[in-house]
């Protein structure tokens, strides 16, 4: 959970909102009988400071534990003890449901959520607020923020320990601590492992629990706001500050479950859980609006959203333009004949369907260019044969199929399928409900004009396709050639026609977590920051509006961090009419997972866009010698990321230290954590497992790697005077090094400080270590802080009692895979029970990462 308010007050405020509140109902939670087993809460307690001590001696985990056991009990068979180690991870694992929630109940204490004005929240460092409030009103007049939900697996919570979670937060609010004690008793009994995998449908019901509790309040919450502080600030029908995009059922990329059936499924109950809400809207309306002339179609209205939702067949459902077109009519006898009265109610509503329209969520298609490639290569032969030039000016030349095409490959034929079902959705939800298309991968410009055609030769005429077409460049060589490739796309005359159909708008998307995969930290965050630079200067020399969506994870390591910063930080040379974002397991419980978090960050997304129009546009991000400077760092830290990944033993440390393997065992996603099922390499190696291992094994490698190395070079060639200015005048590369702190701040090397001896990894581990005891002492030397984070006490302080609370869980997990690394000597039932115990540690340590974002 990332804090804005940093001061020495408000760390005594979270100390006494959250330590004090913690250690107390932890001391509840820890005397409840649990297994049938007492003491366990209480051994816990002594099983924290015994590992805590034992690092401290730089013993390994393994002699932790049996030094333990052998101190702490009277266990003698093997059964009883691992017994209790399972105990333990089932102990902690709810420990830290229990600071989450903790953490939640303090949130609207801890960051002033009362303050409704965002325009002055935006401005509130202007020393000519009225001028550049009309120029902030101006602003708004196009400002779109749009958070797209995931289903991508970051998340391990179950939905029934979410529902705890939330309950649980309100009854701590209270100070009910009858209830908190029965719903910790709960959480007690509930088990946190899945024995299936979710279906894509699955994950789209349970994500569809925060678009509805969550996202439509606080989004209809912010546009009121907006318009109480600029009455006329939207006319009606005017698009709203707000959007929601959706992928779970859209999203194909490796996931072979989803198809064009789900698709429609899901965009069904998308439609159906809004009307729902709508519903209960009109009924809060109908019991207020009981006035003579007001009443009757406030009945009319409720009416049609009855006979939508539950009747078959219809002939008269209610779509946006008329619930609009009600509501204003009833808006305007409120004012002209009862003086307004509960005009706010109405406002309300109607905000909520500016933003929600009839299809809730704008649910995205994504696939695989290589998918596209090789159908349009199956329907022409020759197609594969063709160079860049070719293939560009063949896929052009295409015109409306009049036949229906099939393809045998079951992926091929779900492209064609779900081509016909975004026709379905546009005109069951409107055209906003499914009316983009996203291609994983792209690296050409025919990858863009391979869709384009698949569209036309199923059978949609160029002058009505509604879809916009989004290529999404992820590695740092696709990201260093975007421009070239819209440069090509944008003089194609087939693409220019449709772009000029499309409003000349084009949606890019550049996705951090494989930037930083395939060329670790630095390199990924100045590649997308150079092709976003590019991008516009290449959009606005044809004319077309260009739009941002990043792809951007929880931990700074895939993109996440205090997101906002970023935004706020960015100048005239990158285009910022839109944020576009991605939000994701764990970012989305944390930073949206009630109302006023939801709002809240939402609002500090608001307002970055806001600033960033007011003050960014004067000036690029970074001038010539600041961008040089920045180039020289990446350019450093490449060097030093790529020669640790080109370690022989690379891919084998993560695949027998780290529970990378293991990933696919934990039942929180239905993508396969693979793109292909055969021997690990770096290429089909998904992100987010990526990623998270580096994290689960303290290490946060994706996070820092290469930022020491860079930053001491460049001292050592008489650059850090300029460095000290960059840090200090500049707030992107600032909030740059603030994220790959709050990495670095997660360390913990005592954790593996025995693979320092290990025959095949004692080398690499020692690099990794030397790097990360560079980094910090680097960054600290370049902030003139003691400490990591240390401008941001709170935020540090919820850092460490969360490494504190899951370190018995690593402990553990480390045990498991050093015993697993030994698997000739084990028995097949014993082998299964070390595989198990670090798939049931990774919920814990995953979880328990919640602030990252």
């Amino acid at each position: 959970m990332a804090y804005s308010v940093n001061s020495g007050n408000a760390l005594r405020q979270f100390n006494e909102l959250v330590g004090t509140r913690f250690q107390l109902y932890n001391s509840l939670f820890t005397a409840l009988p649990f297994h049938k087993i007492e003491k366990t809460g209480v051994l816990l307690t002594l099983f924290l400071m015994h590992c805590e001590e034992g690092y401290q001696k730089q013993l390994s985990p393994r002699d932790i534990i049996d030094s333990f056991l052998e101190q702490y009990t009277t266990y003698t068979d093997s059964k009883d003890k691992l017994d209790m180690l399972f105990r333990f991870i089932q102990y902690a694992e709810r420990q830290i449901v229990l600071f989450d929630a903790v953490e939640d109940a303090a949130f609207a204490q801890m960051h002033d959520t009362g303050q409704a004005d965002l325009l002055q929240l935006a401005l509130k460092q202007s020393r000519k607020a009225a001028a550049d409030r009309e120029q902030a009103i101006q602003a708004l007049g196009d400002l779109e923020v749009r958070l797209v939900l995931t289903a991508h697996p970051t998340q391990f919570y179950p939905g029934a320990v979410l529902g705890i979670i939330h309950d649980l937060s309100e009854a701590l609010a209270a100070d009910d601590t009858s209830r908190v004690n029965d719903y910790l008793r709960q959480l007690g009994k509930t088990p946190f492992m899945k024995k299936q995998k979710p279906t894509p449908y699955d994950e789209a019901v349970n994500l569809m629990w925060f678009l509805e509790n969550v996202f439509y309040p606080a989004a209809g919450n912010i546009l009121n706001e907006l318009q109480d502080a600029v009455p006329d600030l939207f006319a009606r029908d005017k698009h709203p500050v707000i959007r929601l995009g959706f992928w779970p059922g859209g999203d194909r990329d490796g996931n072979r479950f989803v198809k064009a059936e789900t698709t429609l499924r899901v965009a069904r109950a998308l439609k159906e859980r809004l009307l729902r809400r709508y519903y209960a809207d009109a009924r809060v309306l109908r019991r207020r609006l009981t006035f003579s002339g007001i009443a009757e179609p406030v009945q009319d209205l409720e009416r049609s959203l009855f006979h939508t939702l539950f009747t078959p067949g219809y002939a008269f459902p209610v779509t946006k333009e008329s619930l609009l077109r009600d509501l204003y009519a009833i808006r305007d006898l409120l004012t002209t004949e009862h003086g307004g009265l509960f005009a706010g109610l109405v406002d309300d509503f109607i905000a909520k369907i500016l933003v929600f329209g009839q299809f809730f969520a704008t649910l995205d298609i994504r696939q695989d260019s290589s998918v596209h490639t090789a159908m349009i290569g199956g329907l022409h032969k020759d197609y594969s044969q063709l160079d860049e030039a070719g293939r560009v000016q063949f896929l052009a030349g295409l015109s409306t199929g009049t036949t229906a095409i099939s393809f045998e490959d079951d992926v091929q034929q779900d492209i064609v399928d779900v081509i016909g079902v975004i026709r379905n959705i546009q005109e069951e939800n409107g055209e906003e409900g499914c009316n983009r298309y996203i291609i994983s991968h792209c690296t050409s410009a025919s990858n863009v004009l391979e869709v384009y055609a698949l569209f036309l030769l199923s059978g949609w005429e160029p002058q009505q396709l509604p879809v916009d077409i989004v290529p999404l460049f992820e590695t740092v060589d696709d990201l260093q050639h975007a421009a070239a490739v819209m440069d090509m796309l944008y003089s194609n005359e087939t693409y220019k026609a449709h772009l000029q159909r499309r409003h000349n708008k084009q949606t890019i998307m550049l996705g951090f977590s494989d930037g930083t995969k395939d060329g670790g930290y630095l390199m990924a965050n100045w590649s997308i920051y150079k092709a976003k630079e590019a991008l516009t200067a290449i959009s606005r020399q044809y004319g077309i509006d260009v739009v941002f969506f990043d792809g951007r994870g929880g931990p700074p390591a895939r993109g996440g961090g205090k997101t906002q910063k970023f935004y706020a930080s960015m100048g005239s040379n990158i285009a910022d009419k839109e944020i576009q974002l991605t939000i994701q397991g764990q970012t989305i419980s944390t930073n949206f997972g009630n109302i006023d978090a939801a709002q809240f960050n939402m609002e500090q997304l608001v307002q970055a866009g806001i600033y960033n129009r007011v003050y960014g546009p004067a000036k690029p991000t970074l001038d010539e010698a600041e961008d040089q400077l920045l180039n020289a760092l990446s350019e450093e830290s490449f060097r030093a990321y790529t020669e640790l990944k080109n370690d022989e033993h690379f891919l084998e440390y993560l695949s027998e230290v780290s529970p990378l393997r293991f990933y696919a065992d934990t039942n929180i996603g239905s993508r396969p954590a693979k793109r292909n099922s055969g021997k690990l390499n770096m290429n089909d190696l998904r992100a987010i497992p990526f990623v998270g291992a580096w994290s689960q094994l303290k290490q946060n490698v994706s996070g820092y790697y290469g930022v020491g190395t860079a930053l001491q070079q460049l001292g050592e060639q008489g650059k850090w005077p300029e460095l000290r200015q960059l840090y200090k005048n500049s707030s992107f590369f600032k909030a740059l090094l603030d994220n790959c702190e709050m990495a670095t701040k997660k360390c913990y090397f005592p954790l593996t400080a025995h693979l320092a001896r290990h025959p095949r990894f004692g080398n690499l581990w020692q690099k990794i270590y030397n790097e990360y005891l560079l980094t910090r002492e680097q960054l600290l030397r370049l902030s003139d802080k003691e400490e990591l984070m240390g401008d941001e006490p709170v935020s540090a302080q919820s850092v460490q009692m969360r490494e504190r609370i899951v370190l018995p869980l690593v402990t553990i997990q480390q045990y498991g895979l050093m015993q697993l690394q030994e698997q000739d000597s084990l028995t097949e039932a014993l082998q299964q029970v070390y595989e198990k115990m670090v798939t049931r540690c990774s919920f814990g340590i995953i979880n328990a990462g919640r602030n990252s974002a």
